[in-house]
């Protein structure tokens, strides 16, 4: 299968994927379909996987906005719930008998594009504008390129574009002359285009034409013009359907499933593992017909127990290992499964929580009371300032009311005022600030030359919240790179401070801080978003403390989609996600854009190490003033 490969650094914008993938899972009504960009559009059903094609890159906007949506159209409404996948198996091993396969089959994929473009079309109309617009652009492309296949002796790619402006603009539009003439016998058949209704109609198609295309081509296609069925294979039916499913074991009379959706209704949880024993058994119809497995083996209750297994929710694939064993002891150590519950990306990752070791020197300590004493004004003059403002709103009242508590220095306007306001209210007193804060601190190896200033920055955040007595919590957070595998990716949650210390003084857990491997940012937004969604407090404030975009195991790809997936997740929760970039150089305009797609307009940048406390303290200023104002 043809791969799509991208070699350059070209940036999506991932909230825009994230609303392209919630419309695809909408329409699939399958809640955990992804969504990624290809070179063409792809259809992967054994992962759960459609891919746009950036054939619509580089457009204007509203072009690569409808282009993209007649992409998700097709894949989802037409190509995942209308397509016979049975019947397209067939054809795929009838294929390996024509002399031109890979024309064949592209030719049927278009047959069916077309098929599915009008039947989606009528049942939602709103989809027509987007078909629309993919036709006409489709149309401009071959037509340009038909004469210069032609000319290069690409005889196959040429009666590819021929066939396609033939059905989506007609014969007129069509040139004439030399090879040409001889593609026209092609089109009473093609033409039947038209009349399809289903799967079998395009197959007959592509059967009647062969014999033509193999008396007028000498060579197959070079080019590729789809790469949509290249994995829905014998091997997807294999891994979602079994035998007795297909309807050929006995006490099994129901129909063979046609689509791709009917496949993917019955998945249980239970068969989404393909190793277990579980697979004996037909899950998916609960037939009355035999099983399927003759290689069951009757249980002996009397054995003795000679080894224990390293694997289950651990380790899936581990093999068994004895108790005493390297690999069992490793697999004590206190971590805890993600499973699917912090998303598709995170489905192997192990993590701990624990306290960080927090340090005893002397020369530390030192070091934490110069900062101190560095930041105590501005500590001191923002607490202050705060404090002042929650006074005033103790002291402030509301006059010229029309009830309430009567002001002796407003009764002449008993006899000056037609309409006489002689009253007054006093505002409750204010209450202690509702508001909780998370802080995520990247521990990634790329901090280390940012670790001092970090520190110093956290110190500051950490000092104000405790002398405004606002519970918060910081979190040290990184992934074992030199650990991490397929199966398992260790990540590590290190508490400088929990919700539970209250106005703990932990200075010295955050001196003890230093850098390690990778950072996983989509997972720990979503670890201490479940911290935090817990809390009753009205305001609730989840900062990242970060130097570059997500880099982990196998998560270099879909790194900054899950983040931004994350963040939003955050904020559906009535949770406000703040970022600081910390650098010790401006940042490109391919690094902002990068964060504003992760992180929206909450986003801020420190260009100097030096300003990392300056820039949290004009962070916490701001939110801590909303929370004043709104209480």
């Amino acid at each position: 299968m043809d791969r799509f490969i991208q070699f350059n650094n070209e940036q999506i914008d991932a909230r825009q994927m994230i609303s392209y993938e919630n419309l695809a899972r909408a329409l699939a009504r399958n809640s955990t379909l992804s969504l990624i960009e290809r070179q063409f559009m792809e259809l992967t059903p054994n992962e759960e996987t459609i891919a746009m094609s950036v054939f619509w890159r580089h457009r204007d906007e509203s072009t690569m906005h409808l282009g993209r949506l007649s992409d998700i159209y097709l894949l989802t409404e037409g190509f995942w719930r209308h397509f016979a996948v049975l019947e397209w198996l067939e054809l795929e091993q009838e294929l390996t008998n024509f002399h031109y396969p890979k024309l064949m089959k592209q030719l049927f994929i278009m047959a069916e594009e077309f098929r599915l473009m009008e039947q989606v079309g009528k049942t939602r109309p709103g989809t027509k504008k987007a078909f629309a617009l993919r036709s006409a652009t489709y149309l401009a492309t071959y037509k340009h390129q038909m004469d210069d296949y032609r000319q290069k002796g690409f005889l196959a790619e040429a009666l590819m574009t021929y066939l396609y402006v033939a059905i989506h603009e007609g014969a007129p539009s069509l040139p004439t002359g030399g090879i040409y003439d001889k593609f026209e016998q092609l089109l009473p058949l093609w033409q039947h285009v038209y009349d399809s209704d289903k799967t079998t109609d395009s197959i007959a198609i592509i059967y009647r034409l062969n014999p033509m295309i193999e008396l007028l081509m000498t060579k197959d296609l070079t080019l590729n013009f789809y790469a949509l069925l290249d994995s829905v294979s014998q091997h997807f039916i294999a891994d979602h359907e079994h035998k007795g499913v297909c309807g050929v074991e006995q006490g099994n009379t129901d129909e063979a499933k046609e689509t791709i959706e009917e496949v993917f209704r019955t998945w249980h949880r239970e068969s989404q593992d393909d190793s277990g024993t579980h697979m004996r058994f037909e899950l998916e119809r609960g037939n009355a017909g035999k099983a399927l497995s003759d290689e069951a083996v009757e249980g002996q209750g009397g054995q003795d127990i000679s080894e224990v297994g390293t694997g289950g929710d651990s380790d899936s694939s581990a093999k068994p290992q004895k108790e005493d064993s390297a690999a069992t002891k490793q697999l004590k150590k206190k971590y805890n499964q993600s499973g699917d519950s912090f998303g598709k990306e995170h489905e192997h990752v192990i993590y701990e929580e624990k306290r960080i070791e927090a340090s005893q020197t002397a020369a530390e300590q030192q070091m934490i009371e110069q900062w101190r004493l560095e930041q105590e004004p501005h500590v001191r003059a923002l607490t202050t300032e705060l404090r002042k403002r929650m006074a005033q709103k103790k002291i402030d009242k509301r006059t010229h009311l029309s009830y309430g508590r009567l002001s002796q220095r407003l009764l002449l306007s008993f006899v000056t005022d037609d309409r006489p306001k002689p009253f007054y209210k006093k505002d409750a007193p204010a209450k202690p600030l509702d508001a909780v804060f998370g802080l995520l601190i990247d521990g990634s190896a790329s901090m280390m030359d940012k670790m001092t200033d970090t520190k110093k920055a956290v110190l500051l955040f950490h000092d104000v919240l405790r002398s405004l007595t606002i519970t918060h919590e910081m979190v040290n957070f990184y992934e074992d790179a030199y650990e991490a595998t397929a199966e398992n990716q260790p990540n590590t949650f290190e508490w400088l401070h929990k919700l539970e210390d209250g106005s703990k003084d932990s200075s010295m857990n955050i001196v003890a801080m230093e850098p390690h491997e990778d950072n996983r940012d989509g997972f720990a937004i979503r670890w201490m978003t479940e911290r935090l969604k817990r809390r009753s407090e009205r305001h609730r404030f989840l900062l990242i403390f970060s130097d570059g975009e997500p880099s982990a195991f196998e998560y270099a790809l879909n790194g900054v989609l899950d983040t931004a997936q994350a963040v939003i997740e955050a904020e559906k929760e009535q949770i406000t996600v703040l970022h600081l970039f910390l650098n010790t150089t401006m940042p490109s305009e391919e690094q902002l854009q990068l964060f504003a797609t992760i992180y929206g307009k909450q986003s801020i940048v420190a260009d100097d190490v030096e300003h990392f406390s300056e820039i949290t303290l004009r962070i916490l200023r701001k939110v801590l003033a909303l929370v004043v104002s709104s209480m």
